[in-house]
């Protein structure tokens, strides 16, 4: 037996060892980001934030705005005042976005940009986590439930940080993305978490590395179009009350008013989503073409085969929602968040519950 086959057969332990060193490592800088975000949301201005609640508000001086006055030989001639169009979809609203968590305070940015800073850090040490599980098992490191969960959080954050390098407004998400990263993590290190081992034959092929790499990249970014949803159906419901005249509390004001708009939030989901549909399209393809190479078939009806499936379709009707106008806003919403439960079964409810080929390697 040569030097490469026994690396295959036998785990390194040494480096499975510091891969949950580094994961738990991630972890701790994670709690502490989670910490930073906080003092981010709390310590922020909240004087600052209430020029887009007076931007939600019709002005009093524009409600007794008089009616349009012009010439009309010799005599003056009264007209009413046109009605400008904001928006093409009827109903929506011009609402400027708020001014971010720190809602432009000095001492609520500098919070930000710690939250961030930790959050850079506990990402490079999670993907070294992740690389180190990958080297001691000379494989790609999404063999087992474990695995994939601690590669998707890794693809989470790397999403999230990539929109904040290209300046995107998401200063919002950081605290939403950190928390649920450790609830991830929290959930893979105790309930999920395999010993480094090898995979079935079948499996042993380079559609690993395509397939389930597409599938964990898509869950990412479909994972920050669910959470701008949620906080776009907040966030408009929020814009509503105080169009008809409504006083939110507080806490509910100093929250809402830091976001960006309904519009923007919706706007930046859908094209999050509408951006990877083809590749969660190409995931189920190059799955097919995987299973025809290690199943004998393309298709068999098998549940996680059935469940991507059924994803793709919530997915589609989603787009094709937005592209109808009587679906648009709260209710297209609602199907965004039907699509992404259907990925989320898919991944947990499928691989625990259901019993296929799918579950070589149980959690």
């Amino acid at each position: 037996m040569n030097l490469a086959t026994t690396l295959a057969a036998e785990p390194n332990e040494g480096l499975a060892h510091i891969s949950n060193v580094l994961i738990y490592s991630a972890m701790a800088v994670y709690l502490l980001a989670f910490f930073a975000h906080m003092a981010e949301w709390l310590f922020g201005s909240r004087s600052k934030v209430a020029r887009t609640a007076a931007a939600l508000t019709p002005s009093k001086a524009a409600a007794k705005a008089p009616e349009v006055a012009v010439q009309a030989k010799g005599g003056t001639a009264t007209l009413e005042r046109p009605k400008v169009v904001t928006r093409s979809v009827a109903g929506s609203r011009d609402v400027p976005d708020g001014p971010g968590a720190a809602a432009g305070d000095e001492k609520g940015d500098l919070y930000g940009r710690i939250a961030v800073s930790l959050t850079v850090l506990a990402f490079l040490l999670e993907f070294g986590g992740v690389l180190t599980r990958a080297l001691s098992v000379q494989r790609a490191p999404w063999g087992n439930m474990y695995e994939f969960s601690i590669t998707f959080s890794t693809a989470a954050v790397g999403v999230y940080l990539v929109l904040f390098a290209l300046k995107k407004n998401i200063a919002w998400l950081g605290l939403p993305l950190v928390t649920t990263i450790l609830l991830d993590l929290g959930l893979a290190v105790t309930v999920l978490y395999t010993s480094s081992d090898q995979l079935v034959p079948a499996l042993h092929s380079y559609w690993l590395w395509i397939h389930v790499s597409t599938a964990i990249f898509c869950g990412a970014v479909f994972y920050v179009g669910f959470v701008s949803t949620m906080l776009y159906l907040f966030r408009d419901s929020y814009e509503t009350k105080l169009q008809s005249g409504g006083q939110p509390g507080k806490f509910a004001s100093s929250v809402m008013e830091r976001l960006p708009s309904a519009a923007s939030l919706d706007k930046f989901s859908y094209r999050l989503n509408a951006a990877i549909f083809p590749l969660w399209t190409f995931t189920i393809i190059a799955g097919a073409i995987w299973a025809g190479d290690a199943w004998g078939r393309y298709w068999g009806w098998d549940p996680k085969e059935v469940w991507s499936f059924i994803t793709w379709v919530a997915y589609a009707c989603y787009l094709h929602a937005r592209a109808t106008a009587g679906w648009k806003g709260r209710k297209a919403a609602y199907l965004a968040l039907i699509a992404f439960g259907c990925w989320l079964f898919n991944y947990y409810g499928v691989n625990i519950f259901v019993t296929g080929k799918h579950s070589y390697a149980g959690v």
